[in-house]
């Protein structure tokens, strides 16, 4: 195995008959030129080149070696925590998102994350990622991310598990989320606590509402006499449930069934009676 073309000191390209590979590992490149046998002891990764593939040849280039191998030991770690693969493009997402959060951050440039507490009900796991990555970051970098970028990185690990929703998708379902959470808290003049087990089983509850729906699964079905009470006893939470559809509908196109409505109200109920009164 040959270098082709060096793109840092920890990455090569190589190629084998017409198909070239990206090599990476420490120093892989140190004192190589072209045409030099790659140190197969050094490898740790090796990517085929795709399409997809050749805008991380140019942040491989381009960007500064440190914000690479910061992120590459991110992903390991979370491939170990998560104890799966991840799709290679997590390589070019999270390595160029991590690049340009430190260079915002070293202009005074902090961008917020408005879904940050959904996103942590939502991607436990990923989010702890997350905030190991910004912990890590401030060892080595010296740079003190915010926590609203652990959020972030939850993002780009979670859609990079095989077998997942899109990074599209993922922020849909959560932007969702929190316009309800936002309605919620509107409608009973009342923020809520994000920390709080009746935030945290709304929040999951209504995820998978809207996985239900957007995939045309079954809702579970309540007994007519049990949501007639539930319209009754809890009027007032069932109402906001109500105004929670409309929203859904008139914004989404999405329409929750009845008995749905129902589920939501006692949640509503269980958060009103914890925290909104």
């Amino acid at each position: 195995m040959k270098i082709y073309k060096i793109l840092n000191n920890n990455a090569v390209v190589v190629k084998e008959g017409d198909q070239e590979k990206i090599v990476m590992g420490p120093g892989i490149a140190f004192q190589k030129g072209k045409n030099d046998v790659v140190p197969l002891q050094k490898i740790e990764k090796i990517f085929v080149v795709r399409e997809e593939n050749e805008k991380f040849k140019q942040i491989l280039a381009t960007l500064p070696e440190a914000h690479i191998e910061v992120a590459e030991h991110i992903i390991s770690y979370a491939e170990g925590k998560l104890m799966m693969p991840l799709s290679d493009h997590i390589h070019i997402s999270l390595t160029d998102h991590l690049s340009f959060a430190i260079e915002r951050l070293q202009k005074g440039i902090v961008l917020y994350n408005k879904l940050l507490g959904e996103i942590k009900v939502l991607y436990k796991q990923e989010y702890e990622i997350g905030k190991y990555a910004i912990r890590y970051v401030k060892e080595r970098l010296g740079v003190e991310l915010p926590d609203d970028e652990a959020g972030y990185v939850a993002l780009h690990i979670h859609t990079a598990k095989m077998n997942t929703e899109s990074m599209k998708k993922t922020v849909k379902y959560t932007t969702m989320i929190k316009e309800m959470i936002e309605h919620i808290e509107s409608y009973f003049q009342h923020s809520i606590d994000e920390d709080s087990i009746s935030y945290q089983r709304l929040v999951t509850h209504l995820r998978y509402a809207l996985g239900r729906l957007e995939s045309n699964e079954a809702f579970q079905i309540m007994d007519e006499d049990m949501l007639i009470f539930i319209q009754t006893k809890y009027d007032t939470a069932y109402r906001c449930a109500l105004g929670l559809a409309d929203l859904l509908k008139d914004e989404y196109g999405l329409h929750l069934p009845e008995s749905e409505i129902g589920y939501i109200t006692l949640h509503v109920q269980r958060l009103q009676e914890a925290e909104l009164v």
